[in-house]
């Protein structure tokens, strides 16, 4: 097998080792997943400016995110059921990007949990917390986390309901897999993750059966998660959220500029313009095209962050461009970890690394925190107008 190349590439890959139901979950959107598509695609109307005979030596991709040193501007992105795309996943990315030299983030939803995950690397991680009305929960998980040696917590805001996913309705999707017959033909076509799962206890929620209390199995779980999504969350709740955590705090699931404006006086030190991949409200904007407006907003009161549609270097590169502090992937990764486990998502920060600093280059620039919109044909105005039409 030639060696992926592509985030492309190691997508095509992971479709073809990871169950159904598992690669859909992964790679799809709610509804139309018109806002899913948008994501990615809106990045190819921003055009880039190709600048010649600049001095192009001792690049250096090194920058902050929320205060922590960072090898490149990007980190791994929160994802459920992450050690369902290969056994033990969490534990796999959170070792590669640690090696990286990026953060990693840990969601609430993980197969492998919080203690695992720090028990299994050696560089303290990030963890992503849902809002449940379980408040005694929460405030558990988050002293775990803090336990943990965890050195953000990042706050999502954005799954108050869920919104419907078709594929994961069609698929049955549950972790482990129900035993259909569907599932059961679909994993005779997948031997390598099968035996990689059968060689792991990790198949179940671990943040949240054996501590839960009237949560011991699988089926449980589903109608406790599905009940326990508070639909009530307030801007009160992340108040008391940030007292009980008391670090570094990052909202997530930020789209609007009055919600911006909330998040950045809410105290946090950070928010993501994320529309949770597509996955929410189908019909919103792209996060690339929602970006400029809330670093209008908050930018230099708030460090804003970037996540939805990155599947290359550019696209970071373009992302920062307008604004973004630092920004986040979720899909790229997942895909080189279904792929190939840890070594798959070393390669796919590998990938972007590689596409970011030849790019970074070709623009005339040197030290990526000098990436802003000279580098952008036309200026930010040009690019603003493109993801407007």
């Amino acid at each position: 097998m030639a060696q992926p190349l592509t985030i492309e590439d190691l997508r095509i890959l992971a479709k073809r080792r990871v169950p159904r139901m598992f690669y859909d979950y992964a790679d799809s959107g709610a509804w139309t997943e018109g806002t899913y598509r948008a994501n990615e695609t809106d990045f190819a109307g921003i055009k880039l400016r190709q600048r010649v005979a600049v001095d192009m030596t001792n690049r250096t991709l090194e920058s902050t995110m929320v205060g922590q040193t960072v090898a490149m501007p990007v980190a791994l992105a929160p994802t459920g059921l992450t050690g369902m795309q290969h056994a033990d996943g969490e534990i796999l990315a959170a070792k590669a990007a640690a090696k990286a030299g990026v953060p990693f983030t840990l969601s609430t939803m993980s197969i492998c949990s919080i203690e695992d995950v720090a028990n299994h690397t050696g560089s303290p991680f990030w963890f992503q917390l849902y809002v449940m009305k379980d408040r005694d929960f929460i405030a558990r998980l988050i002293q775990r986390a803090k336990t943990a040696g965890c050195s953000a917590l990042v706050l999502t805001l954005d799954l108050q309901v869920l919104g419907q996913r078709h594929k994961d309705i069609r698929n049955g999707l549950s972790a482990p897999p129900k035993p259909t017959l569907a599932n059961l033909i679909n994993l005779a076509f997948k031997p390598r993750w099968c035996l990689k799962m059968l060689d792991t206890p990790r198949r179940g929620f671990g943040n949240i059966v054996g501590h839960v209390s009237g949560v011991a199995d699988m089926s449980s779980l589903s109608s406790w998660t599905a009940s326990q999504f508070d639909p009530a969350l307030s801007w009160d709740d992340v108040k008391w959220i940030k007292d009980q955590w008391g670090g570094k705090l990052i909202i997530k699931g930020i789209l609007d500029p009055e919600d911006a404006e909330l998040a950045a006086q809410s105290g946090a030190d950070a928010l993501i313009v994320s529309n949770h991949g597509g996955r929410q409200l189908d019909g919103a904007l792209s996060s690339i095209a929602a970006l400029p407006a809330i670093v209008d907003q908050v930018g230099n009161r708030i460090e804003v962050l970037f996540d939805g549609g990155i599947r290359s270097g550019q696209d970071v590169i373009k992302a920062l461009a307008l604004g973004a502090h630092g920004t986040f992937i979720g899909r790229a990764f997942l895909y080189g970890l279904g792929a190939m486990g840890e070594k798959g998502v070393t390669l796919a920060l590998d990938i972007i690394r590689k596409e970011l600093d030849i790019t970074m280059a070709l623009c005339g620039l040197r030290d990526v925190k000098d990436v802003d919109q000279r580098i952008l044909l036309g200026g930010r105005e040009e690019a603003v107008r493109r993801l407007s039409l």
